[in-house]
């Protein structure tokens, strides 16, 4: 029976290629299963074997404390610098999109709260 080791829903591409990068070298049988033609499914990296999955756990886990060490370094090196994405950076960048999305925000406020007075 087949297991699920890892989702891949709003996974960066980077990552899962260091991911099945990281499963080939270790010769581990995998497939990968897409979102479909809808988006709805489940996409995931699917051991074959049961008997794989704590070799591959712990590579996996391995893997993803090195990735977040990573890039929690590449983002305090971004903030540092200024360069790290802020509020008010993206309000800059996007001013109808945010205020929008404020928008969108009060109204269902508004209209939650209305309900009970």
């Amino acid at each position: 029976m087949t297991i699920l080791l890892f989702r891949l829903r709003n996974v960066p591409d980077d990552e899962i290629t260091d991911v099945r990068e990281l499963l080939d070298t270790h010769h581990i049988n995998y497939y990968e299963t897409t979102a479909g033609n809808w988006g709805i499914s489940m996409p995931g990296l699917w051991l074959r074997d049961n008997q794989d999955y704590d070799r591959a756990r712990a590579l996996l886990d391995e893997y993803q404390a090195a990735r977040q060490q990573t890039m929690r370094e590449c983002y305090l090196e971004d903030r540092a610098a200024g360069r790290a994405e802020t509020h008010w950076s993206l309000l800059r960048r996007e001013p109808v999109k945010v205020v929008s999305y404020l928008l969108l925000i009060t109204v269902t406020l508004v209209i939650s709260i209305v309900i009970f007075y």
